[in-house]
């Protein structure tokens, strides 16, 4: 990923997030294992290091753990959200009071793990497909109040995300199929209650469905649970819809795009990839990702 197009996390934007995990943390009486064995003007220095291969997220996130406990704390980051690093890099170095330093360490490790596991994870998926044209998203499928930040973690893996929440943009479902009456006409309503600016993807479960969809023109297509075979089809019908050459398919900009959903693993995102959707989303790489060994190591 070139360093210019990586997402950035602004320390306002995380703020809330990790002050209430501080709180949640600290309780009633404060840190009373640090509070009771560790003098106030006592200093100490630490390495963040990790254990284990992965990409990094949520180094902005542990610098403001400790900068909310004691402003003093010194934070040097050593890489950048969004570096691949190898076991027993380190990633940052933290000095200053040891009572602010050890205070925060757990709630600073927790997000950067969290969200380094994500990344980590959400960039095995897109390594399998990379030679492709398909790029992998996520989903709505976050834990509530992280949704920004695990999204953010998705793209620092190479990932693309679907929409935020229920409002920035319109996906069709076979509920809301069934209780408007059909594809096109929910589609139409859509577009006539969102306006040009709001994009309108549909879901689709066989290409008769789909071939209604395309009368109304929705900008994406959700092809659920599709096996390679019939997402090839739907991709020929797509091409035949909108008359386009099999060279001219990948770049034309007005044809409706095409997301394959479910059954999305490791080892079938290539197969997958290679029928020739645009999408594939997956909610595996926010909710099956497993956290990213990182450890803090007193130095002094």
């Amino acid at each position: 990923m070139t360093a210019a197009l990586r997402p950035e996390l602004p320390a306002l934007m995380v703020e809330d997030q990790v002050r209430a995990a501080l709180l949640e943390d600290l309780g009633r009486a404060g840190d009373i294992t640090t509070l009771s064995t560790i003098g106030p003007d006592v200093t100490a220095s630490a390495d963040m290091r990790v254990r284990d291969a992965g990409v990094i997220a949520g180094l902005e996130l542990a610098r403001t753990a400790f900068r909310l406990i004691d402003p003093s704390i010194r934070f040097d980051a050593l890489a950048a959200d969004g570096d691949r690093a190898a076991p027993g890099t380190t990633i940052a170095r933290i000095s200053g009071r040891a009572r602010g330093l050890l205070s925060a360490e757990r709630v600073a490790l927790n997000f950067l793990m969290h969200l380094s596991g994500i990344a980590s994870y959400t960039a095995k998926f897109a390594d399998e497909i990379a030679d492709t044209a398909a790029k992998v998203c996520c989903t709505r499928k976050t834990i509530p109040g992280l949704r920004a930040l695990e999204k953010y973690a998705v793209r620092l893996g190479g990932g693309s995300n679907h929409r935020y929440g229920l409002d920035d943009a319109v996906l069709i479902k076979d509920n809301h199929i069934a209780v408007s009456g059909g594809v096109a006409d929910a589609i139409r309503a859509a577009r006539a209650y969102c306006g040009h600016l709001v994009k309108v993807e549909v879901e689709v479960d066989g290409l008769a469905q789909m071939r209604e969809a395309l009368t109304a023109a929705p900008d994406v297509i959700l092809l659920d649970n599709m096996g390679p075979d019939l997402l090839r089809e739907a991709v020929a019908v797509n091409a035949e819809h909108w008359r386009l050459s099999a060279a001219d398919y990948a770049s034309d900009p007005r044809r409706t795009r095409l997301e394959a959903s479910g059954n999305v693993r490791m080892d079938t995102i290539r197969a997958i990839a290679e029928t020739g959707v645009d999408y594939i989303s997956t909610s595996k790489i926010t909710m099956a990702a497993p956290t990213l060994d990182i450890g803090l190591d007193v130095t002094i």
